[in-house]
């Protein structure tokens, strides 16, 4: 079985309070893009537990703590499964708020219980996903939703940005996830993040905003720089997605030009 995980971009993201568990409450937008690793998953003939290949993109580290391989134990867990031959090609780039690991994640559940007929109905998949990751869930149904809590509570959307030219640039900088919250104070934004994104793409710049670029901008001016030099190629809005480092700047249409973004990860195409 052949799949395609997708990244994420976010649209905006209010950090809106600490919760007792250590975890922060979030209002935020995700929006499903085209960029995607390539995961295929089938049974084995060749091994009792399993094996894993990848290519793409270098993963370091043991593959147990891959999500992709906890994932599969999750579901081992309760449904006792035969071996399989895992291959993940890996193009979305690491640390960079596009939600990679999360989406390899919950590809593979959905892989297994159609690959093994094991009937988990969706709401019952997120539960595992969330036990995976906070935004894992989000990738089970993989449409634009409007997201609280830690990420894992679900309001339908309207908002499309179908037709518009997406630029995505990933400079070569992690941002770790305590780094991004270190300078974040929580709070309950003005505006309702769902009604400001009714408001034409033209205008969200000022209005929709993302908590982190505050403590990762004082960190990493230049992904600020990236911001702002999308801006000046024409950009109707721009914004750095999750807890970055990736940049994104949403266009009419193609760019004629763009700045020359070093080593930088750049892609691009009109969303769908």
């Amino acid at each position: 079985m052949l799949l395609y995980p997708n990244a994420k971009i976010n649209i905006g993201l209010n950090i809106t309070e600490k919760r007792s568990d250590g975890y922060h409450n979030i209002e935020t937008i995700f929006y499903p893009i085209g960029l995607c690793d390539v995961l295929e998953v089938s049974p084995s003939d060749s091994c009792t537990d399993y094996s894993f290949s990848t290519a793409g993109i270098e993963i370091d580290g043991d593959p147990e703590n891959n999500l992709i391989l906890k994932a599969f134990r999750l579901l081992n867990n309760d449904f006792d499964l035969p071996a399989i031959d895992i291959s993940l090609v890996k193009q979305i780039p690491f640390g960079a708020g596009l939600g990679g690991g999360s989406s390899d994640a919950a590809f593979m559940l959905k892989a297994l219980n159609k690959l093994f007929g094991l009937k988990i109905a969706t709401k019952k998949l997120e539960k595992y996903a969330v036990k995976l990751g906070a935004d894992c869930a989000v990738f089970i149904r993989n449409k634009p939703v409007f997201a609280t809590g830690i990420g894992n509570e679900f309001t339908k959307t309207e908002l499309s940005l179908k037709k518009y030219f997406l630029v995505l640039i990933k400079p070569d900088i992690h941002v770790s996830t305590p780094e991004a919250y270190s300078k974040v104070v929580p709070r309950k934004p003005e505006n309702s993040l769902l009604e400001l994104v009714k408001l034409p793409v033209k205008d969200w710049k000022g209005l929709i905003v993302n908590d982190f670029e505050q403590s990762v901008f004082a960190n990493h001016p230049e992904i600020y720089d990236i911001k702002q030099q999308l801006y000046d190629a024409g950009a109707l809005y721009a914004s750095m997605s999750g807890s970055g480092s990736a940049v994104y700047g949403l266009f009419d249409s193609e760019p004629a030009f763009l700045p020359n973004f070093g080593n930088c990860f750049v892609t691009g195409g009109i969303l769908k």
